[in-house]
């Protein structure tokens, strides 16, 4: 055994570290804030052959992963297809790759109700402390905490969340519930609206229960739009008047909140996704923000995941990147030399990577405002930059 791991947050991100870190040789112990086992969160996920690859490493299976699309196709406002290319991809589930990889952390290892608020470091270990007064002691600290990490407050309190100046509006609609012609048309394709001022991209995931079956499967709806000052302000605002700080949980959106989004999409998206839009679940939205850190390890603790850095999701390698952060420590830890250098080493490598999906997710984000240089774009059909749009989300980089 190498010595004893500890990681702070038990979404995705953590459990590819707890997960390859085991498999490595480590005693690793998981630490997640709920009390209650995460399930549900987030929507879909495009798969990358490198994450694949590092899913059959942590020794779970690959098989019925989730749901082939083969083509990516743009619609304008009144739903013609309007560019079409080749590219087949595999999208998923948050909950399905959770779950496979919850299942791979050892019988009493992921610990509920332990949330981190920071760490002290030792000469020959590291301890995290818990907002519930207890702390645990290890060889190694892995912070991945996601974007509000308390680990990486400490160890880089300047790097604090930018607002980016929109927000993304998630959904998702049953297949059974879509008229014929959506599903003959849109359902089976990776989806784009790109009329300047929104964003809107779509494709098909497994149902409740990682159900691959036609007629119960689920569309996937992100829409991103700019949403600045006050309206923010608005939007983040509950019904007790309370006014959350970064985002707000979807429960306490305000139905005022949901309706004007759904008028604002009426006037401004293509037929197929307001369409799609009116026959989904209950919409939520989240501001979208950039944070990156000048490094990804000091001392016994690395950073791992969105906790490090945050790549705007138009890039659709949040869990992939994740996925080698981890890959990348285990690894590094392996051979001889200290763990501080050993996590030095991963920092160096990890850092370069992070902050080229970070750039990419800033430069996609910055084709929401583009305008043709004649013209208005509002149909959708006059996109600049549509090829590379098309092209280069949710690609890995």
């Amino acid at each position: 055994m190498n010595g004893r791991a500890l990681v702070a947050g038990g979404s995705i991100g953590g459990l590819f570290a707890a997960v390859l870190l085991h498999t490595h040789g480590w005693e690793v112990d998981v630490f997640e804030r709920s009390d209650v086992e995460l399930a549900g969160r987030g929507a879909g996920i495009v798969t990358h052959a490198e994450l694949i690859d590092i899913l059959r490493q942590c020794n779970v299976s690959t098989d019925a992963l989730g749901v082939a699309v083969e083509k990516r196709v743009a619609y304008d406002r009144d739903g013609r297809a309007i560019r079409a290319i080749d590219m087949p991809q595999v999208v998923t589930s948050w909950d399905r790759i959770h779950s496979l990889l919850r299942a791979a952390v050892p019988e009493g290892r992921y610990h509920l109700g332990r949330q981190a608020t920071g760490y002290s470091e030792m000469e020959n270990g590291v301890t995290v402390h818990f907002s519930d007064g207890g702390s645990a002691t290890g060889d190694l600290l892995v912070g991945a905490d996601g974007f509000r990490s308390s680990i990486r407050g400490q160890m880089f309190p300047e790097v604090q969340p930018v607002y980016s100046g929109y927000v993304v509006w998630r959904a998702l609609v049953d297949e059974a519930a879509l008229p014929k012609t959506l599903r003959d048309e849109v359902f089976r394709h990776f989806g784009f609206f790109l009329a300047t001022g929104n964003q809107v991209v779509g494709y098909p995931i497994a149902g409740p229960g990682n159900d691959l079956s036609p007629g119960r499967r689920r569309y996937n709806f992100v829409w991103y739009t700019p949403a600045e000052g006050n309206e923010l302000c608005e939007m983040l605002t509950d019904a007790a008047g309370v006014r959350h700080d970064i985002s707000i949980p979807p429960p306490l959106i305000r139905d005022e909140v949901i309706e004007a989004m759904h008028r604002k999409a009426e006037a401004a998206l293509a037929r197929p996704f307001v369409e799609m839009l009116r026959l989904s679940e209950r919409p939520f939205f989240t501001p979208i923000y950039d944070h990156a850190s000048p490094a990804m390890a000091r001392g016994r603790v690395a950073l791992s995941g969105d906790a490090a850095f945050v790549a705007r999701p138009h890039v659709g390698m949040g869990v992939t990147k994740a996925a080698g952060d981890a890959l990348a420590l285990a690894r590094c830890l392996e051979g001889t030399g200290s763990i501080r250098e050993k996590l030095a080493e991963f920092s160096r490598q990890r850092t370069v990577r992070s902050h080229a999906a970070f750039a990419r997710g800033r430069t996609l984000g910055s084709y929401i405002y583009e305008k043709p240089e004649h013209g208005d774009n509002l149909d959708g059909a006059s996109n600049p930059n549509i090829e590379i749009i098309m092209d280069q989300t949710a690609v890995a980089i």
